[in-house]
């Protein structure tokens, strides 16, 4: 039997998008998003005057994880975080909620706020892990459906990603 292999995170490129793809109507199969809105957020993704950080965990020759920030100002949001269901209780979820948090102290945001369904207490137990605090709901955000949306916020991101390197996440 191998050991299995860690993901290796590195920034996402165009070419991952077939992949990510993949990965998302798998997970997300009511409301992947589609080909054109990783485009159009990977467009302002490269270069000086950049606003998003979008990553890739890759396990080998497979896409395993991906995760995205969008940065406006002092505010940054977590726009997605997906982790293939065979590496789900890995850390992974962590990791590249950590390389966000990363992206959003280098982007000098004061604050990161993010939605997570209603229903996902894995995820919402993630984020409270690195100090994301829940502050409303968007009724009905997710659709088809009509599932809420717990809207959560993280102030000064820079301090909880110092707080939670090295530390055991399951994501």
């Amino acid at each position: 039997m191998t050991e299995p292999v860690t993901p290796r995170l590195r920034e996402m490129r165009w070419w991952d998008i077939d992949p990510v793809l993949e990965l998302e109507k798998n997970l997300f199969p009511e409301d992947a998003w589609s080909r054109g809105m990783f485009w159009s957020e990977l467009a302002p993704a490269r270069g000086p005057e950049a606003t998003r950080r979008y990553v890739v965990a890759e396990a080998g020759d497979r896409l395993v994880g991906y995760a995205g920030l969008a940065s406006s100002g002092e505010l940054a949001d977590v726009q997605t975080i997906a982790v293939a269901r065979d590496h789900w209780g890995t850390g992974l979820g962590g990791r590249l909620l950590t390389e966000l948090l990363r992206a959003a102290t280098t982007f000098e945001c004061a604050e990161v706020m993010l939605e997570c369904r209603v229903d996902n207490v894995r995820a919402q137990k993630l984020y409270e892990r690195f100090g994301f605090e829940p502050i409303g709901f968007r009724r009905g955000y997710y659709q088809p459906g009509n599932v809420d949306a717990l809207v959560m916020r993280l102030t000064d991101p820079a301090t909880s990603v110092n707080g939670v390197q090295g530390t055991e996440t399951h994501g």
